[in-house]
């Protein structure tokens, strides 16, 4: 369905872009769930300081804030991993932070959010770049800024290069996201986009260092730097395709994403015999714009990694942000509210709605225990659907009012059941499990054990099948009985097996 992103050719694309269907939408954004991204670049922590002000002090012309609540947020770089969790991704951070409070607040709140901090190193002479906002009745009075943002030492550029090397190995696509910090210097670009390869590349340039990121898939710049670095205005249609093509044959990238806020989009494409595309701002009333530029390239860069072409990628980016600028603060998207915006997701079949992020699986729980209704858990590979799994699938979802299943993705069932397992790919296992009436929400899960999603969903009974002997041998019984629930062994029926029919479609 969707094109190689990474050839020489440029895509061809039109002035007008012609909008996919509903049903090419929602298949890109399951296909979006699960790709490994490298984000690399400089990483901050956000604060909010939220309150009121009533007063004028007497010691000065200045209001008096009286603090409610403090909240910090992984920002910079790190939110743009988190905009990508948001979306069903999994996400390797390689970036720069303080041996300090700030520092191991943001390591938590990294690992709370299951991103992969491997390739986050310290160092106790920079401190945690930290950005605090003051903050009465949704209106930002004054922002704060503790912050190094001298390039990275010798040394450790050299540590985090061999960490950006093993992240982009393992990634389907990276992302450089620069805060002009420090980190993303000329060397540590430079090996991220030679390691990459043929993996797309995708950038978030501040500083006007852009000649680094030759090689890179796409270049993200804002209006407003777009403007200064190619000498010329963007203030329409026209004038943004000169600057965008002005800086497309300066950096030598293939393609240049402009972001124009209001007006929406620009791309440009080296080798395109057409225009540029202009991507129109959806409608939508602007209550935040911090950190749209971060659900841009998050968008984008999943959406590469998932074979779309760059048009369909960044047409796909731009309705997130429109999403995004209805939010307070640096908050993140789900693919079901980019569904809602583009007026699709009420079309979505059952089957495609009840695939879900564990985040969302999680919520379906907490929501139907609030219910009073009981929530049932099992697992499995689900490799080839077969009657011993629906025949186990109907009995366990007798046992309460709703069956959520995890089903090992491709890596973990490698890992179980070796090369040339499995046979259907992960999204493929996933929607013919939810395709069953008795099902009643997927959740793809990389873990050798479902241990965790457990701990997210906090069944009321968890089931195995009775070739289980003891409650005891099923992953997380103890936990399901700590908060009230049980362990329930469903028979199964005999003789009925993926592995048996493989052996007999074989002779």
């Amino acid at each position: 369905m969707w094109s190689d992103c990474r050839g020489e050719e440029a895509p061809p694309v039109s002035e007008f872009f012609r909008e996919p269907p509903a049903g090419e939408v929602r298949a890109l954004l399951r296909a979006m769930v699960g790709r490994r991204v490298a984000v690399v670049g400089d990483a901050m922590l956000d604060a909010y300081l939220m309150g009121n002000v009533l007063r004028i002090s007497p010691e000065a012309p200045v209001p008096v804030f009286q603090v409610q609540r403090e909240e910090r947020f992984l920002g910079g770089a790190a939110n743009v991993a988190k905009c990508l969790v948001a979306l069903g991704a999994k996400v390797r951070l390689c970036a720069c932070v303080g041996r300090d409070s700030d520092g191991d607040v943001f390591l938590d709140e990294a690992r709370g959010l299951k991103i992969d901090v491997a390739g986050v190193v310290r160092d106790a002479s920079r401190p945690t770049t930290l950005k605090s906002r003051v903050v009465a009745k949704h209106q930002q009075m004054l922002r704060i800024d503790r912050e190094q943002a001298a390039h990275l030492s010798k040394a450790l550029e050299a540590r985090l290069v061999r960490k950006v090397r093993q992240a982009v190995a393992w990634a389907d696509v990276v992302i450089l996201s620069d805060y002009s910090k420090g980190v993303l210097t000329e060397g540590l670009c430079r090996s991220a986009i030679a390691a990459a390869g043929r993996k797309p590349v995708v950038v978030d340039p501040k500083e006007y260092s852009w000649w680094n990121y030759r090689g890179a898939t796409v270049l993200k710049p804002n209006r407003r730097d777009a403007q200064v670095f190619a000498s010329a205005q963007a203030d329409d249609d026209a004038g943004a395709e000169r600057v965008a093509k002005e800086i497309l044959k300066k950096v030598g990238v293939k393609h240049v994403l402009l972001t124009r806020g209001e007006q929406g989009m620009t791309l440009a494409s080296r080798g395109s015999k057409n225009g540029a595309v202009h991507f129109a701002s959806r409608p939508r009333e602007v209550f935040d714009v911090t950190g749209a530029g971060d659900v841009v390239i998050s968008t984008l860069a999943l959406a590469l990694a998932s074979g779309a072409d760059v048009a369909r990628a960044a047409w796909l980016a731009n309705a997130a942000a429109g999403v995004k600028v209805g939010k307070f603060g640096t908050a993140t998207v789900s693919d079901e509210e980019v569904l809602e915006a583009l007026g699709a997701s009420a079309a979505a079949p059952d089957f495609e709605r009840k695939v879900m992020s564990r985040k969302d699986a999680a919520g379906l729980a907490a929501s139907l225990r609030k219910q009073r209704k009981k929530v049932v858990f099992t697992n499995g590979c689900f490799d080839i659907l077969h009657f011993g799994h629906v025949s186990y699938l109907e009995r366990s979802r007798r046992l309460g009012d709703a069956l959520i299943v995890g089903v090992n993705s491709d890596t973990s069932v490698r890992r179980l059941k070796g090369e040339g397992r499995p046979v259907q790919h992960e999204f493929d296992r996933a929607r013919i499990l939810a395709a069953q009436a008795c099902v009643d929400a997927v959740v793809i899960f990389d873990e050798d054990t479902p241990l965790e999603l457990i701990k997210s969903v906090r069944p009321d009974v968890l089931c195995k099948g009775s070739d289980y002997k003891q409650k005891r041998h099923v992953v997380g019984w103890n936990l399901v009985e700590d908060w009230g629930g049980r362990v329930a062994l469903v028979e199964i029926v005999a003789g009925r097996s993926t592995t048996g029919l493989l052996r007999k479609a074989a002779r």
